[in-house]
This record gives structure tokens, sequence and C-alpha cells, in this order.
């Protein structure tokens, strides 16, 4: 681990479920060089979308999706949503016309105060506010 304070970021599900699969080495080399990197954050919304994936997608067992979850839930701050941030979530959809869900993950990025989002779904150096 790095001993200088590094700073925060934003983790998208699509950079989980990178650091699990075997399919994608280039992703999962960036994925993991994200997390090695950064202070990460994600929310209960990015392990539900990360279990849906792996059941769905991946195929996964259900040990192999519970021993991933305890993984980020130990190396990752996790943020709940809060009743407030469906209302920002849909100002932020008007403004930016990005999927509502990805609007969620970026009101966790913001209220947890993320330098950065990383994702391969937004654009790059965009700032939301």
């Amino acid at each position: 681990m790095n001993d200088n304070i590094l700073e925060r970021a934003f983790i998208d599900t699509c950079v989980c479920v990178y650091l699990y699969s075997d399919n994608e080495p280039d992703k999962k080399i960036i994925s993991e060089n994200a997390v090695n990197n950064y202070d990460c954050v994600i929310s209960t919304q990015v392990l539900n979308e990360f279990s849906a994936v792996c059941i769905r997608k991946k195929k996964a067992t259900l040990d192999e999706i519970k021993e991933a979850l305890s993984e980020m839930i130990n190396q990752f701050t996790v943020l709940l949503l809060e009743k407030e941030d469906m209302s920002k979530a849909i100002d932020i959809h008007d403004r930016y016309q990005y999927n509502y869900y990805d609007c969620l993950m970026i009101v966790s990025a913001l209220k947890s105060d993320c330098k950065y989002f990383i994702s391969e779904d937004m654009n790059d150096g965009q700032i939301a506010a």
C-alpha cells in the first residue's frame, strides 16, 4: 500500500466487475491499478449491481459473489443511498442526460468528496456539480 495520502475516487460497477473477471485482462489490470492508487469509494448500489452482473452474466457461484462482496466491503469505503439522493440524481440526469443509475453513483461520489469518478461510461474530464 502506498504511504502517501491517496486521492479519493468513486469506483463504478464495471471496475469492480473487471477486478473479478479473467475474460478481459487489460481492463482487469486497469481496474487493479485504479484501486491500488486511490482511496476508493463505492455505494451499496455498486455492490448490488455487481452481484446482479455476477449472477446473470458471469455465472459466478453464490460463494464467489459473497467472497468478492466481503473483499470490497473491507477494502473500500461504502456509502448508503439516502432519500434526498434520489432527487439530486434526477437533477443531474436532467442536466447531463446520464442514465439515472449512473446519476445515483455521481451523487454518492459528490457526497464523499471524490476527486475522480472511475468508469467507462462517463466523459473523460467532465465535472459534475
